[in-house]
């Protein structure tokens, strides 16, 4: 990608002093006493459309960034006002600071035909349509009732959930200001990784800013009067059947497959359907009226998903509270490469906590000049690494500076405090 360089005249953080070459790795700068902020009062932030890009970096740059990317679809400019909140920073994450914008937008209506009383999900359609609200909003996939709203609760307890009917839009809602933040499922216990969104991290320009931890509980639901012996079908997400194989063997039922679990909830209730139940939360029994015939039927009670929490802006990295950084990085293919790029958080006593693989979607194959059959092809990938370490620590920035020398591509998706919550 071409270098484009993204002032921003909004804030302005003082140097780490460190040197990491800019081989799109995000800007995200380490203040040695706070943040600055040149402001002469009250800001509106008007949003125009731009065109997604990444930055590179000159192996002969003496300066270390964090990312700190701005948003990819929006561009935001700031004008002095008196009717705008001047506050620009709130606490989010417990101790850690992240900056927030204020937006002066109109509000529309999300509700839906079938039941106005729920949020309708938001669709591609609805991202070009402005909101306003004074609570916190925050974007999950699903309907109603989903693990994920459950999830997005537990990371901001005073929000406004906002329903999305995909992944893809849950990000273009954070970078459009339709929200404020998105929680979104990046591993399960027993189910593993969320390829999706490990994509669409790298696609999109937002910043993990937190993550939290949900222990699922599934729950048998019905329509009243239904009794378990008159089940003869059960419908749920892929993954919520898969967890429950052992209970719904022994009833003997068909499984079917749907979107999600919140969605297989709603089908039921609106069909009232006698002969059919959902694998869905207890949330999504009271939200559709349900009744709940037996809870907890996984087959481990170990399933807990790991959710991230995204936002447009990333959080200051802090050394006093334990946090946890994720990057991706490719380099080019030889004998020991990876085996080098960890070492370098392996000599350091850096914990990796995740390491995920995925093909290069540009660049999904490779030719090699030195095979036996003269250009034999082989998978060029993407490594993503979770690690226990903020970047405000020197050791980290030395470990990513060390990783820099060798790597093609690097990139920071976000420094931010652990869920150490059992």
């Amino acid at each position: 990608m071409n270098a484009r360089s993204n002032r921003s005249s909004t804030a302005v953080f003082a140097d780490a002093g460190l040197s990491l070459s800019e081989k799109q790795i995000p800007r995200y700068s380490l203040p040695r006493s706070g943040v600055m902020l040149s402001s002469s009062g009250p800001q509106t932030i008007s949003i125009k459309p731009r065109s997604p890009f990444a930055r590179r970096i000159s192996p002969s740059s003496r300066r270390f960034f964090l990312p700190c990317r701005r948003d990819m679809h929006p561009r935001a400019s700031v004008q002095t006002g008196d009717d705008v909140n001047e506050s620009l920073f709130n606490k989010d994450n417990g101790d850690a600071i992240e900056m927030k914008r204020p937006v002066k937008v109109t509000s529309p209506a999300f509700t839906s035909k079938e039941s106005p009383t729920l949020p309708r999900p938001l669709t591609a359609s609805d991202l070009s349509i402005s909101v306003t609200g004074s609570r916190l909003r925050v974007a999950y996939q699903g309907l109603p009732g989903a693990y994920s709203e459950s999830a997005a609760a537990k990371a901001y307890p005073d929000c406004e959930p906002v329903p999305c009917e995909l992944f893809e839009t849950a990000f273009d809602a954070v970078e459009r200001w339709l929200v404020d933040r998105a929680v979104l499922p990046i591993e399960n216990s027993l189910g593993g990784s969320i390829h999706r969104n490990y994509d669409l991290l790298l696609r999109y320009n937002l910043h993990i800013v937190g993550e939290v931890k949900y222990a699922v509980r599934h729950c048998l639901l019905a329509n009243h009067g239904v009794k378990i012996q008159d089940l003869k079908r059960v419908l749920s997400h892929p993954q919520a059947l898969a967890q429950c194989e052992h209970t719904l063997t022994k009833l003997g039922v068909v499984r079917e497959a749907v979107d999600d679990t919140a969605g297989a909830a709603k089908f039921v209730a609106t069909k009232k359907l006698q002969d059919a139940g959902a694998v869905a939360s207890s949330l999504a029994a009271e939200i559709y009226g349900l009744n709940i015939l037996a809870r907890d039927i996984h087959d481990d009670a170990d399933n807990v998903t790991r959710f991230l929490m995204l936002a447009r802006e990333p959080i200051i990295p802090r050394i006093d509270r334990q946090f946890k950084t994720s990057i991706v990085f490719s380099f080019d293919e030889g004998p020991g490469m990876l085996f080098k790029a960890l070492a370098v958080f392996a000599m350091r006593d850096i914990n990796l906590t995740k390491i995920e693989s995925r093909p290069q979607r540009q660049r999904p194959m490779r030719l090699s000049v030195d095979g036996s059959n003269g250009s034999p092809k082989y998978f060029d990938y993407l490594f993503y690494v979770d690690f226990e370490a903020s970047m405000a620590s020197q050791n980290a920035q030395n470990a990513l500076r060390h990783l820099e020398e060798f790597a093609t591509f690097l990139r920071v998706l976000g420094s931010y405090p652990m869920d150490v919550s059992q």
